[in-house]
C-alpha cells in the first residue's frame, strides 16, 4: 500500500511566514491534487514550544543561520516558527486538511530538533509516524512538501532506513536554500539513497 506524507505546509514556512521558504505556497495545489489519490494522507506539523533550543532567539550573542550542538547534534538556528496554539503553526489555509487521515507533530521537545517526520534529529526518540505506516501495511510512500533541504530530505532517510520505498515529488517542495543549490544538492541525495525523483504528472 502506498501513502502521501505531505511535510510541514504550514504558514511559518510560507513566503509571509517566520521562516519563509521562497515560493513555498507553490507546492499547496501540488499538494491537493495529490491527496486525492491515496487512501491514506499523513501530514507532519512541526510544533515547537516557545522555549524552542533551535530557536536564535533562546541563545544569546547568536543570530538565525549560526550553528551550534544541541542534544549532541549539529543544529541551525532559526528564527522562531510553528509555536504550538500561534497561527504560523497552522497549515496553509488553501490546503485541503479534510483530506488529511492523520496529522504527526514533531519538534516538541525543547531539547532536540526533529526535521524528519518518523525520528527526533538524535534518532533517540520516534514520532509514532513508522509505527502508524506499519500498521497500515504501508510499504511505499510519497513524499513532498518544506523544505526539500531539511525536513523533506530527513524524512526521506529515515523513511529509507526504515524499509520504505520512496518517492519525492519534485515540484512539490521548494528549499529554504541557506547555501545556493542546496536544494539541489538534497533532491541529488535523496535520489543517490534509493528515493525516486519524479514530478507530480508522472505519479
Amino acid at each position: 500500500m502506498k501513502a502521501l506524507i505531505v511535510v510541514d505546509i504550514q504558514n511559518d514556512f510560507m513566503p509571509f511566514g517566520a521562516l519563509p521558504v521562497a515560493d513555498g505556497d507553490a507546492v499547496v495545489p501540488v499538494a491537493n491534487a495529490l491527496m486525492p489519490r491515496f487512501s491514506l494522507v499523513v501530514a507532519t506539523q512541526d510544533w515547537h514550544p516557545p522555549t524552542h533550543g533551535s530557536f536564535a532567539s533562546n541563545h544569546p550573542g547568536t543570530s538565525p543561520g549560526d550553528v551550534i550542538e544541541l542534544g549532541a547534534v549539529e543544529q541551525v538556528l532559526w528564527p522562531d516558527h510553528c509555536v504550538q496554539g500561534t497561527p504560523g503553526a497552522s497549515f496553509h489555509s488553501a490546503l485541503e486538511v479534510a483530506r488529511i487521515d492523520q496529522v504527526v507533530r514533531k519538534g516538541t521537545d525543547p531539547a532536540i530538533d526533529s526535521y524528519s517526520g518518523f525520528f527526533d534529529s538524535d534518532q533517540r526518540s520516534a514520532t509514532g509516524l513508522g509505527d502508524l505506516l506499519t500498521q497500515r501495511a504501508v510499504d511505499e510512500i510519497v513524499v513532498l512538501g518544506l523544505a526539500t533541504d531539511y525536513c523533506v530530505r530527513a524524512t526521506v532517510t529515515d523513511a529509507i532506513g526504515l524499509g520504505f520505498g520512496v518517492t519525492v515529488v519534485i515540484d512539490g517542495c521548494r528549499a529554504v536554500d541557506l547555501s545556493p543549490g542546496d536544494g539541489e544538492r538534497a533532491f541529488a541525495a535523496m535520489h543517490s539513497e534509493g528515493a525516486r525523483i519524479l514530478t507530480c504528472r508522472e505519479i
